[in-house]
C-alpha cells in the first residue's frame, strides 16, 4: 500500500478522495528517511504540495496516539502568502483530517478578526494564515505558539518576494525550538537558503523538479496579434477551446476591469480577481468558478500562485508576465494533478522577440500559431455539437414531442433550428487584422543601395492634418502612425512635414491593412486625421514656407539617422514638450502600448 505508513484515518480519507498512488513530492515526504525531520522541499506548482505536507505532519501531530487531543493551543501552524491560498489549504486539511476530528482555523487578512479570535479561544489543532494576520494575533495574545509541533511555510519564495521576511522571522522566533519546520518553495534562491539555514535543523532536501522545468501536462501555444486586437484574440481563443474553466491574466487592475467588461458584453460568464476586491468579493468569484456559474476568471498576478480550481483547462496570458517564474506560476493554474491543460500566450507582434526570450528563460517550448478564425471556430462548434448528440435514455414525453415536431416540420428543418439555437447561446467570434509578417509586408533588407529601400518600390502616400504649425516632429509622428495603423517603423517610408500638413508613404502591400486599422482606431484620433493623399507631395509655394523652420521638403526615412537640419522643437500644447497632440502616447487602450515594469500598478 503506497500510503501504509500513514495513520489509518488519514489513509482512509485519502482512499475515499480517489488517491491511488502518491505524487512524487507526496511519496518523498512520507518516506522513511523523511520521518520526523525538517524538510526543505521544491516542487512545481500543481504537484500536490498541500496534501504532501498534510501527510508529512500527520504522525507528528499524533505522536503515537490514535486520536488527536482535545482542541486547545494549536499543534501545527501553516503560513501562506495570500488569502486565497490560505483558505484553500484550510479546505484541503479539513477533509484530510476529518476522520481524526481535527479542528482547522484560518487567520487571514480581510476577514473578521473577532470571528478568528473566538475560534482561537475555543481551541483548535491547526492554524492556517497569512503572515500579517498571524503576527497580529501573536501580538494580541490570541494565538499561543507554545504547543506547536510543526510549522510549515508554503510558497516561501513568494512570501519573501512580497516583503514578509521580517514577519516570518518574528513568527518563527516565537515558536518552540523543538518544532519541525517544513519549508515548501517553487524556487530556491539564496534568501530561502539563508532562512532554512537559520530555522531548520539537519533538513532533508527534497527536489522533484529541475530548475524551471517546463510543465509536462501543459500544451503551450503562442500567438502574435495587432496591438488593438488583443481583446478580440482572447475572445476567439476562449470560443475555440470552450473550456469548462479558463483563467485570463492581465498586468494591471484597470486592464482586468476592461477585459472583464468586454467578455461579459460578448456573452461570457466572467468574474474578476484582483487586489482591489474585498475578501468577500474574491471568495464569491472563486466559488462561482467552482460551481460553474462562471467559466472565465480575469485576474492579475495575485491569482498566479496557489489557487487550485478544479476543471481549469485553459490559461491565457493576455499580457506578458514580468518574468519566467511568473509565467510558470500563471500557467500552473492548469495541468494540475496529472490532468492536461492548455496555455496560450498572446503578444503584440512588435514584442514577439521578447516573448520568445521569456519562453526560453522559462524552458518552455511553445508552438507559434495564428489566432483561431471565425470559420475555424464554427467548424469546431460543429464538431462539438455532433459529439454532444449522444443518444442516451429517452423518455416517452421526449419522444412524444419529437413526433409532433416531425408532423409539422421536416427532420432537416428541426435539425437546423436546433443548430441555430445552439449557436445563439455562444458568443460570436471576432474578425482580426492579419498580423502575420507576410500580411504586414515585412521583407528582409538585403542591400543598402541608392534608390528606394527594398519593399518601397511601390508605395501609397497618406496625409495628416498636422504640420510645423503644430510643431509636428517625426519623433512623435512615428509612434502615432504605428499605434493607429498597426504597422512598424520599418513599414513607414519618407515623412515630409509641411506648414499645415504632413505626408508619408507606406508600401502598397500593407496600404489596405493600414487603412482598415485606421478605421478601427479612429477613437484614438485626438483630432489627428489620416487619409490617403494620392501622388507624392510637391513642395508648397515659397511664400507659405515657415521662414524659421527647416526646409519644407525635410524628410526622415525609417532607416535614416535624422533630419538634416535637426529635429524641430516639440509642441507646447496639451501634450507637453516633445510630444504630439493628445499628450504622451495618446489615450490609454488595452494592449496598445508595451508593458513597462516601472509603471505597473500593484495587484
Amino acid at each position: 500500500m503506497p500510503f501504509s505508513s500513514l495513520p489509518r484515518p488519514v489513509a482512509e480519507a485519502i482512499a475515499e478522495r480517489g488517491y491511488e498512488t502518491p505524487t512524487p513530492v507526496q511519496a518523498q515526504v512520507i518516506a522513511a528517511e523523511a520521518h520526523d525531520r525538517d524538510l526543505l522541499v521544491s516542487a512545481q506548482t500543481g504537484s500536490g504540495k498541500t496534501v504532501a505536507y498534510g501527510l508529512a505532519i500527520a504522525n507528528t501531530l499524533l505522536q503515537g496516539a490514535e486520536t488527536l487531543p482535545r482542541p486547545g493551543e494549536p499543534l501545527a501552524l501553516i503560513i501562506a502568502p495570500t488569502r486565497e491560498l490560505a483558505l484553500q489549504v484550510e479546505r484541503e486539511l479539513q477533509w484530510l483530517y476529518a476522520k481524526l476530528g481535527a479542528r482547522v482555523t484560518s487567520c487571514v487578512g480581510g476577514m473578521n478578526v473577532r470571528v478568528e479570535q473566538r475560534a482561537l479561544s475555543h481551541g483548535c489543532h491547526i492554524v492556517v494564515g497569512t503572515p500579517g494576520r498571524l503576527k497580529d494575533h501573536l501580538e494580541r495574545g490570541t494565538l499561543q505558539p507554545g504547543s506547536l509541533r510543526a510549522v510549515i511555510l508554503d510558497e516561501a519564495d513568494e512570501m519573501l518576494d512580497l516583503g514578509f521576511r521580517e514577519d516570518l522571522e518574528e513568527i518563527l522566533d516565537l515558536t518552540p525550538p523543538e518544532r519541525r519546520t517544513l519549508l515548501f518553495s517553487a524556487t530556491m534562491p539564496k534568501p530561502i537558503a539563508m532562512l532554512a539555514k537559520r530555522y531548520q535543523r539537519d533538513a532533508l532536501r527534497i527536489e522533484t523538479t529541475s530548475a524551471r522545468e517546463a510543465h509536462a501536462d501543459i500544451d503551450y501555444r503562442a500567438m502574435a496579434v495587432a496591438p488593438a486586437d488583443i481583446q478580440h484574440a482572447v475572445v476567439n481563443v476562449l470560443r475555440f477551446h470552450e473550456a469548462k474553466g479558463a483563467m485570463v491574466f492581465c498586468a494591471t487592475r484597470e486592464n482586468v476591469r476592461r477585459l472583464s467588461a468586454t467578455l461579459t458584453e460578448r456573452g461570457f460568464a466572467a468574474v474578476t480577481l484582483s487586489g482591489e476586491l474585498s475578501q468577500n468579493e474574491r471568495n464569491h468569484a472563486l466559488q462561482a468558478l467552482r460551481d460553474r456559474r462562471a467559466r472565465v476568471c480575469v485576474a492579475t498576478d495575485v491569482a498566479a500562485r496557489g489557487i487550485d480550481l478544479p476543471g481549469l483547462e485553459l490559461v491565457i496570458h493576455a499580457e506578458l508576465p514580468i518574468g519566467p517564474d511568473v509565467l510558470q506560476h500563471r500557467s500552473g493554474r492548469t495541468g494540475r494533478a496529472g490532468k492536461k491543460g492548455t496555455c496560450v500566450i498572446i503578444t503584440p507582434y512588435q514584442r514577439r522577440r521578447h516573448a520568445e526570450r521569456l519562453l526560453r528563460a522559462a524552458n518552455v517550448n511553445a508552438t507559434w500559431e495564428n489566432v483561431p478564425t471565425p470559420d475555424e471556430i464554427y467548424a469546431k462548434d460543429q464538431d462539438r455539437l455532433v459529439e454532444s448528440l449522444s443518444i442516451g435514455e429517452v423518455s416517452e414525453e421526449d419522444l412524444e414531442v419529437a413526433r409532433k415536431l416531425l408532423e409539422t416540420r421536416s427532420a432537416e428543418e428541426i435539425a437546423a433550428a436546433f443548430v441555430r439555437t445552439q449557436r445563439q447561446r455562444l458568443p460570436a467570434p471576432e474578425d482580426l487584422i492579419d498580423a502575420s509578417p507576410m500580411a504586414r509586408g515585412e521583407r528582409e533588407q538585403t542591400t543598402r543601395d541608392e534608390g528606394p529601400r527594398p519593399g518601397f518600390e511601390d508605395t501609397v502616400w497618406f496625409r495628416m492634418n498636422v504640420g510645423r504649425a503644430a510643431n509636428a516632429d517625426a519623433r512623435w509622428l512615428m509612434p502615432l502612425l504605428c499605434r493607429r495603423g498597426h504597422i512598424t517603423k520599418r513599414e513607414i517610408g519618407a515623412i515630409r512635414i509641411f506648414q499645415t500638413e504632413t505626408r508619408f508613404e507606406v508600401p502598397r502591400a500593407v496600404a489596405d491593412k493600414f487603412i482598415d486599422a485606421l478605421k478601427r482606431t479612429e477613437g484614438e484620433a485626438d483630432g489627428v486625421i489620416i487619409e490617403p493623399a494620392g501622388d507624392a507631395p510637391t513642395p508648397p509655394p515659397a511664400q507659405l514656407r515657415d521662414r524659421r523652420g527647416p526646409p519644407p521638403r525635410a524628410q526622415l526615412s525609417a532607416r535614416g539617422p535624422g533630419r538634416p537640419d535637426g529635429p524641430p522643437r516639440g509642441p507646447r500644447g496639451p501634450g507637453g514638450p516633445g510630444r504630439g497632440p493628445g499628450g504622451p502616447g495618446g489615450p490609454k487602450r488595452f494592449g496598445a502600448k508595451p508593458y513597462k515594469s516601472g509603471g505597473r500598478k500593484p495587484s
